[in-house]
């Protein structure tokens, strides 16, 4: 299993980017998707989950109307959208896929919001 992240970088407040992560090594198209980050001193959270389909999405509390996760199946890839950034995203952000009961992880990309 490999989870590759791109897309981070500096954005000023009440900017926007949009991460990426593409998989391999599994059957992309049967599996979840999630989103978590990690801020420095923070435990990791998670952010946001996708079903196989892209049928269903959730949202952890603190981006719901912000951000959106999507997903091609065609290119294996999972997308974060996010709007309106504040600082208090500022994090490394990682994808995460649960192959039969092991957790896999990305390498992350980082995303600072600052001005």
């Amino acid at each position: 299993v490999q989870l590759v992240e791109s897309g981070g970088g500096l954005v000023q407040p009440g900017g926007s980017l949009r991460l990426s992560c593409e998989a391999s090594g599994f059957t992309f198209s049967s599996s979840a998707m999630l989103w978590y980050r990690q801020a420095p001193g923070k435990e990791r959270e998670m952010v946001a989950v996708i079903s196989d389909t892209g049928g269903w999405t959730n949202y952890a509390d603190f981006v719901k109307g912000r951000f959106t996760i999507s997903r091609d199946n065609d290119k294996n890839t999972v997308y974060l959208q996010m709007n309106s950034l504040t600082p208090e995203d500022t994090a490394m952000y990682y994808c995460n896929v649960n192959v039969f009961r092991h957790t896999h992880w990305g390498q992350g990309t980082q995303v600072t919001v600052s001005s």
